[in-house]
């Protein structure tokens, strides 16, 4: 590894100075005014909060539907992963459960509860191909169903890539030493993956526990901390020090998260070796799992079929008249399309500097001697554990009389900050695999610090890069915690007028804007495949 230069310092420094302005000093200021009173500072704040009763059901809600999500959420997503990884069942099935899980992270939150409500209502989809109501869908049903939905790839994806590094061999040498099949699966599963099935439960519960979009369309009267939040800074007569008070008291439970992920960090354990191996081929086990794969997935997929039925009817459900007429509106609608542009500028901009930022800030942590580099460690675990509702009330109260207040610097910057967590670990992991000693062979060579990171770094990791941008553009064009408190009428974005359509009940523009994220987000998570694809292969 080089020496310390000052190219490096360059760099690190105003990435440093960055956090600092739009993580830390925000967070301060909120838990500042969380004390703040008509009388100075003290815990009255605190102690109003938690005396009324309609806050603490809120937050007992909040537990409730977000524990249980966790727990069906987690044995959903392993078996899954599962099927995929320890089954014959058939390969072009494995592939469609692999894409077609993680379809709902394409949406933002808010059009899974219209889109619940289309499937479920009295009207619904779903209602009318079983002749009957399932179930009230308004209030803890609708919650759990969309939050299973939302969290479900998130909880997926990290137990399909801990499956990756599960040594098979030793279920067949389990079987061979005469174990019994739950013993067998105990021993040589479950146990190396128990940290990781902690980890899914957790992420599951955070992620319940702190979604707006959900709530805000389904929840009907039964109130969750993250509307109560909304209500108390944009209700009729806005309170920020409560506000602040109940975002201080959004971040214990991630806070009590990131304390059982440490914890749970003790099971994982990793095989010097893992030996790749097929499965024996067991009819029983592989139909049995194929079919609750299948069963899982049509489920997960059948809430979104409505939203691509009911904009091309005239007037779904009473006129099932086709039509493109909704469409065309949206098309002609000036102010549609321009929340649809806005939509793209932020989701390009916090693509291409929030990827610029997370790449530096891993190649200062991975690739420099810098004293003080690990703190872009500890950064990482701050933003991963604020809730976006937070930190966008955290801006507000900031830089609420500042020049950026209402700007799209602002949404960007939040953005930015509020998804660092996972490009700035891809980055990381992917440049500390590299060879360590490049920097000192090309210095030698006569080349300096910067020529060696565009010429030999970059290229190198490029896949990596391509991942990045297609994450934080993805997760801008969906989010709407981060920015509902940060948009204005010339800020707004998609995301966010969903959430204005809501109250005209103009679901129809509502489906129509979800279909142009959808379509949005697909078009870059497939152009991202193919150029990873693309520069594997020219390796």
């Amino acid at each position: 590894m080089p020496k310390a230069k000052p190219e490096m310092r360059i760099i690190f420094i105003p990435i440093v100075l960055l956090f600092v302005v739009f993580l830390i000093l925000p967070l301060a200021v909120l838990f500042i005014r969380s004390f703040e009173t008509g009388q100075g500072y003290s815990v009255s704040n605190y102690l109003t909060i938690l005396a009324d009763q309609e806050i603490r059901e809120s937050i007992g809600n909040s537990m409730k539907v977000s524990g249980v999500t966790a727990l069906i959420t987690t044995v959903l997503a392993f078996i899954l992963a599962y099927s995929i990884h320890c089954t014959r069942i058939y390969r072009p099935l494995k592939s469609i459960i692999r894409t077609g899980i993680l379809i709902p992270m394409l949406l933002p939150t808010i059009t899974y509860g219209f889109a619940i409500m289309y499937s479920f209502g009295n009207q619904g989809l779903i209602t009318k191909i079983f002749g009957r109501n399932l179930f009230e869908i308004y209030g803890f049903n609708g919650l759990l169903i969309g939050y299973v939905i939302y969290t479900l790839p998130s909880a997926f994806l990290l137990i399909h890539n801990s499956f990756k590094y599960i040594d098979k061999k030793f279920i067949v040498v389990s079987k061979l030493m005469g174990d019994g099949t739950m013993r067998s699966f105990m021993n040589t599963i479950v146990r190396p993956l128990w940290g990781t099935l902690g980890g899914a439960f957790v992420l599951s519960f955070i992620l319940s526990f702190t979604d707006f979009g959900i709530p805000s369309s389904v929840g009907g009267t039964y109130n969750v901390v993250a509307t109560q939040l909304y209500q108390v800074m944009l209700g009729a007569i806005p309170d920020f020090n409560n506000g602040a008070v109940i975002a201080v008291l959004m971040l214990i439970p991630a806070a009590f998260g990131v304390v059982l992920l440490t914890y749970l960090e003790k099971f994982n354990f990793h095989y010097d070796k893992v030996t790749e191996i097929e499965m024996i081929r067991n009819k029983g086990r592989d139909s049995v799992l194929g079919l609750i794969s299948s069963v899982i997935l049509i489920g997960l997929l059948a809430v979104f079929a409505v939203m691509f039925v009911a904009p091309l009817m005239n007037g779904y459900p009473y006129d099932l008249t086709f039509t493109f007429k909704h469409f065309v509106d949206v098309f002609q609608s000036s102010d549609l399309i321009n929340v649809y542009k806005n939509s793209l500028l932020v989701a390009g901009l916090t693509a291409i500097v929030g990827t610029i930022v997370a790449y530096a800030a891993a190649i200062i942590n991975v690739r420099t001697p810098i004293k003080g580099r690990a703190i872009f460690d500890i950064l990482s675990m701050v933003t991963n554990t604020v809730p976006g509702m937070v930190l966008g009330l955290s801006y507000l109260l900031l830089f609420n009389n500042s020049s950026l207040k209402g700007t799209f610097a602002i949404l960007v910057l939040c953005t930015l900050v509020h998804y660092f967590t996972t490009p700035y670990l891809m980055a990381k992991n992917s440049l500390a695999k590299m060879n360590p000693s490049w920097e000192t062979t090309a210095e030698l060579l006569g080349d300096s610090w910067l020529q060696t990171i565009r010429r030999v770094i970059l290229p190198n990791s490029a896949s990596t890069v391509i991942e990045m941008v297609s994450y934080y553009f993805i997760n801008a064009m969906v989010t709407i915690s981060g920015i509902i408190f940060l948009v204005t009428a010339q800020t707004s974005v998609v995301a966010s007028k969903i959430k204005e359509l809501q109250h005209f009940a103009k679901f129809n523009e509502v489906f129509v804007l979800s279909i142009l994220i959808f379509c949005t987000n697909l078009i870059i998570k497939l152009l991202g495949d193919y150029l990873q694809k693309r520069q594997s292969n020219s390796r």
